[in-house]
C-alpha cells in the first residue's frame, strides 16, 4: 500500500512539474510595454518561489523511495527509477525558471537603466535649449558675447558617453522584441530633438566666434587709432606751446 501512495505521488508530482512547464516556460510572451513586461517578471518570481518550495516535498518523497527500497528491495526498485526520473526533471525545471527568470530581470533593468539614461540626456537637452536661448539679443557689449560663447560650450563639451548607452540598451531591447514600438517612439524623439538642437548650438557657436572676433577686431582698430589721435593730439599740442607756424609743420599737421 505505501508503495502504491508512493507511485502515486510520484505521479501527481511529475503531472504537477508537466503543467508548471507549460504556465511558465512554454507560452509565448510579447512584452509591447512596460506594464506588461513589469507584471511578467513579477510572475517569474512567483514561479520560481513556487518551484524551489516543492524541493521539501520532493526530499521527503525521494527519503521516503529509499526507505523502503531498503526494506522491500523487490518493490522499490520500480519506484527509484522513476523517482530518479522525475529529480532529474525537477532540477531541469528549476535551473530553466531560475534562468527566465534572471533574464526577465535583466531585461527589466535594461529598461529601467535606458530610462535613466533618457532623463539625464533630455535634462542635459533642456539646458542646451536654455543657453541658446541666452544667446539671443545679446548686448553688442564684447563682455557678453564673450560669456555666452563660454556658457554654450561649457554645455557642448558634454560627452557622448550616454547617447552612446541609450544606443545600445534601446537596441538590445528592441532586438528581443521587447517593448520595441514604445523604445522606437521614444529614440526616435530623443534624437530628432537632439540633432535639431546640437546643429542649432554648434550653428550659433559659430556665429558667436566670428562676432566676438569681429568685436575684438574692432576694438583693436578703435584702440590703435585712439593711440595715434592721442599721439597727434600731443603733437598739436606741442607746436600750439612752441608757436610754431602751421606753414612750418608736417603736411599731416596741418
Amino acid at each position: 500500500e505505501k508503495a502504491v501512495n508512493l507511485k502515486k505521488d510520484l505521479a501527481e508530482m511529475q503531472e504537477w512539474m508537466t503543467q508548471a512547464e507549460e504556465e511558465y516556460l512554454e507560452k509565448d510572451f510579447e512584452y509591447k510595454s512596460p506594464e506588461e513586461l513589469e507584471n511578467a517578471v513579477e510572475e517569474m518570481k512567483r514561479a520560481k518561489e513556487d518551484v524551489l518550495q516543492k524541493e521539501v516535498r520532493v526530499k521527503i518523497l525521494k527519503d521516503n523511495i529509499k526507505m523502503l527500497a531498503t526494506k522491500v528491495p523487490s518493490g522499490g526498485q520500480d519506484l527509484m527509477t522513476e523517482l530518479n526520473v522525475v529529480l532529474e526533471n525537477y532540477q531541469l525545471l528549476c535551473n530553466r525558471i531560475r534562468g527566465k527568470c534572471h533574464t526577465l530581470e535583466e531585461v527589466w533593468s535594461c529598461w529601467i537603466e535606458l530610462l535613466q539614461y533618457l532623463d539625464l540626456e533630455t535634462s542635459w537637452l533642456n539646458t542646451l535649449e536654455e543657453r541658446v536661448q541666452m544667446t539671443e539679443n545679446l548686448s553688442d557689449k564684447l563682455d557678453a558675447v564673450n560669456d555666452a560663447l563660454e556658457s554654450l560650450e561649457s554645455v557642448l563639451r558634454h560627452p557622448a558617453d550616454n547617447r552612446t548607452q541609450i544606443r545600445e540598451l534601446g537596441q538590445t531591447l528592441i532586438d528581443g522584441g521587447i517593448l520595441d514600438d514604445i523604445i522606437s517612439e521614444k529614440l526616435e524623439a530623443f534624437n530628432a530633438r537632439y540633432e535639431e538642437l546640437s546643429h542649432l548650438a554648434v550653428s550659433r557657436q559659430i556665429s558667436l566666434e566670428q562676432q566676438l572676433q569681429t568685436m575684438r577686431e574692432t576694438d583693436h582698430m578703435l584702440q590703435v587709432l585712439q593711440e595715434n589721435l592721442a599721439e597727434l593730439d600731443r603733437q598739436l599740442t606741442s607746436y600750439l606751446t612752441d608757436r610754431v607756424d602751421a606753414f612750418q609743420m608736417p603736411q599731416e599737421a596741418q
